[in-house]
């Protein structure tokens, strides 16, 4: 009992889900339709980060709608009397320049960076709609979060020019 050997099963397994054997696919740990549940359950509406700026927004006085659908990408709070949004995004998804969340996963390469193309240009597309119908976007990362307060600063003066810029004081 001294140096049990490693289960075989549980060292194969291991090796091969992590790619250390020349198998390039990774065994899931569920079946196809617990995998379903699990991905249906991943939300664009009310995520954490957007919770969090939310509160942020609501502390510093400012009253918002959340995702209008007249407004192209149905953005996440909307200040239709001051004509902006913000937009939350999630590092990973939206491929934040710079950012270690902003990984590509090592399987299915080429899958993942068409996704990850098709949302940058529809991030890129939405932000163009929003600037033509004369609205102001601010997106919102969501690695901003490590910092609130540093977050709380970058929000404030975002709407403090924003109001500035359109006669509000």
């Amino acid at each position: 009992r001294n140096n049990p050997k490693p289960c075989v099963p549980c060292d194969t397994w291991r090796s091969n889900a992590f790619g250390l054997r020349g198998r390039s696919e990774v065994v899931d740990h569920v079946d196809n339709a617990t995998r379903s549940l699990i991905m249906a359950s991943v939300h664009s509406k009310d995520t954490k980060p957007e919770m969090v700026v939310r509160r942020i927004v609501h502390g510093l006085g400012y009253r918002y709608r959340l995702h209008s659908a007249k407004l192209p990408g149905r953005p996440d709070l909307v200040f239709a009397g001051k004509r902006k949004v913000i937009f939350v995004h999630g590092c990973f998804w939206h491929r934040h320049l710079g950012c270690h969340f902003a990984y590509t996963p090592k399987t299915r390469e080429e899958f993942w960076n068409k996704k990850f193309r098709n949302t940058k240009l529809r991030d890129q597309y939405v932000a163009t709609e929003i600037r033509k119908l004369g609205w102001i976007n601010l997106t919102v990362w969501e690695c901003e979060l490590k910092d609130i307060e540093g977050l709380k600063k970058r929000i404030r003066n975002e709407l403090a020019v924003i109001e500035n810029n359109s006669g509000i004081k």
